[in-house]
């Protein structure tokens, strides 16, 4: 009871020092007036792209009116043969006599690779009772060892061919799509050479257009 009694005094103290003044001031500035060009000017910027249509990219041509560049080891024409033929199974076709709606771009050329490969060299060693002395005798001994293998990583160099193409919105220069691909070059033949091309260019389109 008598604690009570002291602490009654120093309510209005504490009450006091609370409602003191604020150092804190708030204070604010007018803002500037807007431009007068304002009224009339579109921020694009402050807007989410439009989705794009793809579905009204039908023909193609190539940018600037340039093949493909290839290297030493593909025709630039055979290059050329294989992107035209990727492009109409996507459904796009040659610009004939019009403005395209697609301008493509594209090259190849040959890039060294590192390759890892994992072998294992197997042994059993082993430490217990074994049988010895050959047959009929059905002796036992004991020896070391345990049964396991020891991983070995073998790297070797290889050349890969690497297809480029890029897409572009014909109307405005914007880019439409961008990939590119690789696929072993150590073929043989002329043969397996363009197939390896051709592989190359599918999977470079492979996802066109994009869902």
């Amino acid at each position: 009871m008598r604690y009570r009694l002291l602490c009654l005094p120093l309510l209005p103290l504490a009450l006091a020092a609370c409602q003191g003044s604020n150092p804190y001031v708030a204070s604010g500035r007018p803002l500037p007036p807007a431009p007068p060009q304002a009224a009339s000017t579109f921020d694009a910027s402050a807007y989410p792209a439009a989705p794009r249509d793809y579905g009204r990219y039908r023909s193609w041509s190539w940018r600037n009116g340039q093949l493909p560049s290839a290297s030493a080891s593909a025709d630039p024409a055979q290059l050329a043969e294989a992107i035209s033929s990727a492009l109409d199974q996507h459904g796009l076709r040659p610009a004939r006599g019009g403005s395209a709606d697609l301008l493509v771009s594209a090259d190849m050329r040959l890039e060294r690779r590192l390759r890892q490969v994992r072998d294992y060299d197997y042994y059993d060693p082993y430490y217990g009772p074994y049988p010895y002395g050959g047959i009929g005798y059905g002796g036992y001994r004991h020896g070391y060892g345990a049964y396991g293998s020891v991983p070995i990583v073998r790297t070797y160099e290889v050349e890969v061919m690497v297809v480029r193409i890029d897409l572009f919105d014909a109307r405005d220069g914007q880019p439409v799509w961008s990939a590119s691909a690789e696929s072993g070059s150590d073929r043989s033949s002329p043969r397996d050479r363009e197939k390896a091309l051709r592989e190359s260019v599918h999977k470079a389109l492979d996802g066109y257009p994009p869902s």
